[in-house]
């Protein structure tokens, strides 16, 4: 069986790489020419992750749409339990949006050099590096462009809902008003499981819950209250469909 789910996973790899290839032009040329060209590069980002997860036989089911005002920008947030997560996004968000990324993802050949256009890289171990991510989010959502965080800050890895949340994107969301909108992943660990390289297809579903206003919190307390909360939505969301 293992040697099925080896050759599966090279294939799926492949593809992951050909397509990147073949779609990346598409992705970085409407963002280098116009600081409007997003909307285009999603389009063909939303595309790649379409075609790639159709080939490879991983198939979405989208729960709560009816929750997101499109006109509207979100701090998105959401469980991180798997590297599938990359292609979830974009096939379940259907606006324009920016991700917050761990800096050793732009060393990536090919993957880094293209999603540079449309992440925010970070490193979490470097405060000068965490307070230039915050201004670059901060321009972002000035632009009505709406932003995606893992508030964990690394891929859960045990066998809890959640890791206990950093407190970044609570307090840009407190002191912009901009709602947090929770968005819970399942399946995407099924499909490669924890410390494990093997893929194998399958079904993610994703829940998306009523946006959490955030203008009532002010202060490190009040910006450790708004992360509490937002982790009990996200934890009792994982828990119920789980």
């Amino acid at each position: 069986m293992k040697i099925f789910l080896w050759i599966y996973t090279l294939y799926a790899a492949l593809l992951f790489i050909v397509l990147m290839l073949v779609f990346g032009l598409f992705i970085v040329i409407p963002l280098i020419v116009s600081s409007r060209g997003g909307k285009v590069s999603f389009v063909f980002i939303r595309l790649w992750a379409s075609v790639w997860s159709y080939l490879v036989g991983i198939r979405y089911r989208i729960h709560g749409k009816e929750y997101i005002d499109p006109n509207q920008p979100y701090i998105y947030i959401f469980n991180h339990r798997s590297f599938i997560d990359a292609p979830v996004i974009p096939i379940a968000i259907r606006q324009e949006v920016r991700a917050i990324g761990k800096k050793e993802l732009s060393k990536i050949p090919v993957f880094g050099f293209i999603v540079s256009r449309v992440a925010v890289w970070v490193d979490r171990k470097d405060a000068a590096s965490r307070k230039a991510s915050v201004e670059k989010l901060l321009k972002i959502l000035e632009k009505g462009i709406s932003i995606v965080v893992a508030p964990e800050g690394t891929r859960n890895d045990t066998s809890q809902a959640l890791l206990p949340f950093q407190k970044g994107a609570f307090r840009i969301a407190a002191e912009t008003g901009i709602r947090i909108l929770p968005m819970a992943v399942i399946g995407a660990d099924r499909i490669m499981k924890r410390s494990s390289l093997l893929m194998r297809p399958g079904i993610i579903h994703i829940y998306f819950s009523s946006p959490i206003e955030t203008t009532s919190f002010s202060g490190e307390e009040g910006y450790s209250r708004l992360a509490e909360k937002c982790f009990n939505r996200l934890e009792a969301m994982i828990l119920t469909h789980e």
